[in-house]
């Protein structure tokens, strides 16, 4: 997702899709920047020839309203009169930068037009189930919205509240954006939920149910309302086009996990169709739909928002990736830790594949967007069927082009700008994903799960580790000469420049507070240093002991369930470095956008040939 996500996590038990978000984003072939030697620069090739022709996410701010959703009681609409002092809505909407979502259409037959029709259908419903679980009746909020461009801010946000800029208002009224956005009532804590829990072993089990939200009976009392119910209207009509799309998919896989998807849309129960999802190899369509990442939930961190990709398969650079998913075993040995943390094996059947993205809907197109996807987030599915790890090409080389090259015309030394690579970059995202599938899902001592030991801080975290993992994975891999003659200073200046994207979403998302940990842990190791002109320049050596030291520190504090010492690593909300922001704002001076936002559906798909 995704991270993620998206990092791949989902109920985890029985449960389903959630998807590793962010990772980082892109500036194609830029004067004598481009691709260098082995097979990461095989890949980057093929990623620059296939554009020729042809992302969890928020954490915890205090709590207001909370909105509806399809089974709780109205909201009042904010007022619109005004935005916020802190940034016009001209410059708020420049944050972002259109970018079309495209693919090679002339590729793909009729059948396969109308099946993505039917999926990007699909998504839309979806699309109005995650506007009810972040904000709540969106036609109140935006049909009371006469400036255009406010209103488009508002539909990138999925509500009043900027995704970017710490779920900041914006609009004069909205108040603070609530812990646990749509998903529990507008007066609930923290502690008053914990207490009902600890009513009963079935209380517990019936309100911590990720396919649900929480409300309250007529006397008060928190109670349990399963998606499939709350949303009803939108999960039929979502299950109704993922079933009319399977009668047009000639690939039997395909067909299968869209009938199963269907089916747990309708029940809740998504098991089934992850394993369908994972099983199937030869689909050139896909489609990942359903409540699959927790980030939204920022009170309890328990609660999958609703999200849809609808992806088409480059199916010559997948092959070209495959390889990677087979040194899991071994990368999961390697690990720089005692053996209890590392005592899981891997699911060695996880494939790697790169798609074009022709629409996001829904969790995974709010605020920050995704260009990888790791799942399922099932930590049983992952231990006996592995994960798929979906590198999104299109949104990656936008990511790179528009944002990633001119951060580092900022911020990167001069003399390590060569470093800044393509190449490098897809690198370093391709072993995020890889490296969520590492380390432990389930705590040494007893506490149950990583994600039910950590609850709201296990995102940021877990998004940590894969960007420290990913590093250490390319560093091991070059050292195995595994990646032929490419530098791994490549990866590691890039990475730096991917930290100042990411720190860019702010801590109330989780990638932005996962990477100003790792800013600040770096710092204090003297992995880079900053020249008097202020530009960033890696120190080689030392950044990598502090790959090495700092992948410890973040599987320890999983396979311990260190929820205490998570929360001391992690910055809060609103913490960061003087210098560092200062420098960021920089990049604003500079007019480099933070994060892209999409021209998708159709009508962009038939509007020609990507470039």
């Amino acid at each position: 997702m995704r991270s993620h996500r998206r990092g791949a996590r989902g109920v985890r038990g029985a449960r389903g899709l959630r998807g590793a978000r962010g990772v980082r984003g892109p500036r194609g072939a830029r004067g004598a920047r481009g691709t260098r030697g082995g097979l990461v620069a095989l890949v980057a090739l093929a990623v620059l020839g296939a554009a020729a022709c042809s992302q969890q996410k928020s954490q915890p701010a205090p709590q207001q309203q909370t909105p509806p959703s399809s089974a709780s009681a109205g909201q009042s609409t904010p007022s619109t009169s005004s935005a916020s002092s802190a940034m016009t809505t001209h410059k708020a909407l420049a944050t972002y930068t259109p970018v079309r979502l495209s693919t090679n259409m002339t590729a793909l037959t009729d059948k396969d037009h109308e099946t993505i029709k039917l999926l990007i259908e699909a998504c839309q419903a979806v699309d109005e189930i995650f506007w009810l679980e972040a904000y709540g009746g969106k036609q109140a909020l935006l049909s009371g919205i006469s400036d255009p461009q406010l209103r488009r801010f508002a539909e990138i946000n999925y509500g009043p509240w900027d995704r970017l800029n710490g779920d900041a208002p914006f609009i004069e009224g909205a108040g603070t954006k609530p812990l646990g956005a749509g998903f529990y009532p507008k007066d609930v804590t923290k502690a008053e939920f914990e207490a009902a829990c600890a009513e009963s072993p079935a209380r517990a089990k019936e309100l911590k149910d990720i396919y649900s939200v929480v409300r309250r009976d007529a006397g008060g009392r928190l109670i349990a309302v399963p998606y499939h119910v709350a949303f009803k209207e939108q999960i039929e009509r979502a299950a109704d086009r993922l079933r009319a799309a399977s009668a047009l998919a000639s690939d039997a896989g395909f067909r299968q996990y869209l009938e199963l998807r269907a089916q747990a849309l309708l029940r809740d129960d998504y098991q089934p169709s992850d394993v369908a999802w994972l099983d199937m190899k030869n689909n050139t369509l896909d489609v990942v739909i359903g409540p699959i990442e927790n980030y939204e939930d920022a009170l309890m961190g328990i609660r999958t928002a609703h999200e849809g990709f609808v992806l088409v398969k480059d199916r010559e650079w997948s092959k070209r990736l495959a390889r990677y998913a087979q040194l899991l075993p071994k990368l999961q040995r390697g690990l720089p830790v005692p053996d209890a943390y590392k005592r899981e094996t891997p699911g060695s059947d996880s494939d790697l594949n790169a798609y074009d993205a022709v629409y996001f809907a829904g969790d995974c197109n709010a605020g920050s967007k995704v260009i990888a996807i790791n799942l399922p987030n099932d930590e049983q599915v992952q231990l006996q069927h592995g994960t798929r790890r979906l590198q999104l090409k299109n949104a990656m080389q936008a990511k790179f082009e528009k944002i990633q090259v001119p951060i580092a015309d900022v911020l990167i030394a001069l003399d390590q700008r060569k470093h800044i690579l393509f190449d490098a970059f897809f690198a370093n995202i391709m072993f995020h994903e890889v490296a969520h599938g590492l380390g432990i899902k389930n705590t040494i001592n007893g506490k149950g799960t990583v994600r039910e030991a950590l609850k709201e801080l296990g995102g940021a975290l877990e998004e940590g580790k894969a960007d420290v993992l990913g590093l250490y994975i390319v560093t091991r891999l070059h050292d195995m000469g595994e990646l032929g003659q490419t530098s791994v200073m490549d990866n590691y200046v890039t990475y730096l420049a991917g930290i100042f994207r990411s720190v860019r979403f702010g801590a109330s998302n989780a990638h932005g507070r996962a990477n100003l940990a790792q800013f600040g842990y770096f710092q204090k190791m003297g992995a880079f240093t900053r020249t008097s002109g202020g530009g960033y320049r890696v120190d080689f050596e030392k950044m990598r002991t502090a790959v090495d030291s700092l992948s410890a520190k973040i599987l320890k504090l999983q396979g311990d369930g260190d929820y205490d010492g998570v929360m001391a690593y992690l910055p809060k909300a609103g913490e960061m470095d003087p210098t560092l922001s200062a420098d960021l704002g920089r990049l604003a001076s500079a007019d480099v956008p933070v994060d892209i936002v999409f021209e998708q559906g159709m009508d962009a798909l038939m509007a020609g040939e990507k470039p």
